[in-house]
């Protein structure tokens, strides 16, 4: 008789990349900015420019694994948060990782006052589990062009996501997210008792320059 394979784990010490856009020293508020699929943290960041402003520090983690993508006939490297393959390990990596990412950030910011985490496409699941899983303090958590994942139990962290002042921000031509995706969402949160702020901005899957000045005067 043939034997099966057995699956184990073993965690271990790895060197994870963010970057951050501000000054450290005298910042009150930070804002943790989660990319999207196959994309990286330095222009994801610099997408968020124009929310600069003195006492505001822009903290970009980069996901864990990264690959190369096809794009216009050359090859590109791309950061990916999580996929199907071992997903439970995988989730469980990148909240520990954005634990400790927050930790050390709040040794150069023992006393932000605000706290905003601005997540686009496939990094507003990762935001969300954050925020469910881990102990990060949020403010203001804005899923640009995404939404909460499905497998999270609104029953049991529903209440954490609106606490941490959930908000929605969909383009009205997104090819990934059509107006029936996007009115099934809101009714499925609805259905638990959430009811986020929705903003819609013109445009397609990206992070609008108008809308995220919005958010950044409101903030400041």
């Amino acid at each position: 008789m043939a034997l099966s394979p057995v699956s184990h784990h073993l965690l271990v010490p790895r060197t994870a990349r963010y970057l951050t856009l501000g000054e450290i020293e005298g910042a009150s508020e930070l804002w943790f900015l989660l990319h999207g699929y196959s994309m990286l943290a330095a222009s994801f960041l610099r997408q968020f420019e124009p929310a600069v402003r003195p006492g505001r520090l822009l903290v970009a983690p980069e996901a864990l694994s990264r690959a190369y993508f096809e794009e216009k006939g050359a090859r590109r490297v791309g950061a990916s948060w999580m996929t199907k393959e071992d997903r439970d390990a995988e989730i469980e990596d990148y909240v520990r990782y954005l634990e400790l990412l927050d930790a050390q950030i709040r040794l150069g910011v023992p006393d932000a006052t605000r706290v905003e985490v601005h997540a686009f496409s496939q990094g507003t699941a990762t935001a969300c589990r954050w925020v469910a899983f881990g102990r990060v303090r949020v403010d203001r958590l804005v899923l640009w062009c995404g939404g909460v994942p499905p497998d999270l139990p609104l029953t049991q962290y529903g209440g954490a996501l609106m606490q941490a002042g959930l908000t929605l921000a969909v383009g009205t031509r997104d090819r990934y997210l059509s107006e029936a995706d996007i009115d099934r969402e809101r009714a499925r949160l609805a259905a638990a008792g959430m009811l986020p702020a929705v903003h819609r901005f013109e445009g397609g899957h990206r992070v609008d320059a108008g809308l995220l000045k919005t958010f950044a005067e409101e903030a400041g």
